[in-house]
């Protein structure tokens, strides 16, 4: 229960925190609802994609090339320009462009018949109330427009769902990710990912954490530090010593691993 009225957000937290120090309620639930929480102060500034690194199509480009923007990103949804980038025409699905190929048999003579709505929002916009446009529009991305009506960037709703959930890893990200879950420092420090999974762990230094009660090498730490691990935080456990390299108030993202020398 409860320890009294709560009077601030921070009074709120600092009881969820203690709920989850006590086991009643996980880790992971934990930064959820942080994450939640938090999301109610956050702008579509703070996650957008900016445009620079925006993956975006020229309405005119040939088939072929827009063809191959589209395996090579990996992206299942893109910006369709006219002339001036700025001039955002709609959004292009790849399972759109799929489709084309599949049911007629034919490369379509031009994309301009294939592109959904676009929305086009302000970089102020509170993600709160983008998550909720989202849900009732069923769109999936938006346009962000600066001050002057110029593109800024794109956020999606995976992406406002990031700050809430974590990271949301699909298949194109997986090989990439594998391969930097472990990585080795200059100095011979092991640098882990927090989100490990612990059979990954065994399999690399050859050790025997039990992977029954808990997934990934950041559920393991913070139930052996009995708290949400903080940069700093140190914890020995099975001949491994762990430190917190990366980390905010909702997660942990990377510890500094040495093995103890017998």
């Amino acid at each position: 229960m409860l320890s009294g009225e709560l009077r601030s957000r921070e009074e709120l937290i600092d009881e969820l925190r203690h709920a989850q120090s006590t086991g009643l309620i996980s880790n992971d639930t934990l930064a959820m609802i942080e994450g939640a929480i938090e999301v109610t102060d956050l702008k579509v500034a703070d996650v957008m994609v900016p445009r620079a690194q925006m993956v975006s199509i020229a309405v005119d480009d040939p088939l072929p090339e827009i063809v191959q923007t589209v395996i090579e990103s990996g992206h299942s949804r893109f910006p369709v320009h006219g002339d001036d980038r700025d001039e955002i025409l709609g959004i292009l699905l790849a399972k759109d462009l799929l489709r084309c190929f599949t049911q007629t048999g034919d490369a379509p003579g031009e994309i301009r018949p294939l592109l959904r709505s676009v929305i086009l929002i302000p970089e102020s916009k509170r993600l709160n109330i983008l998550l909720k446009e989202f849900r009732l529009s069923r769109h999936h991305m938006a346009i962000v427009v600066d001050e002057y009506g110029g593109v800024a960037g794109i956020v999606t709703i995976e992406d406002v769902l990031e700050q809430i959930v974590g990271d949301i890893d699909d298949e194109h990200d997986d090989d990439d990710d594998r391969q930097t879950l472990i990585r080795v420092s200059p100095d011979g420090t092991f640098l882990v990912d927090a989100q490990t999974p612990i059979a990954a762990f065994n399999e690399r230094f050859g050790s025997e954490f039990n992977d029954e009660e808990y997934d990934t090498v950041g559920g393991m730490i913070a139930a052996t530090v009995g708290h949400l691990p903080q940069p700093g935080d140190e914890a020995d456990l099975g001949g491994f010593h762990f430190q917190v390299m990366k980390g905010d108030a909702r997660r942990v993202q990377q510890f500094a691993v040495r093995m103890h020398v017998a």
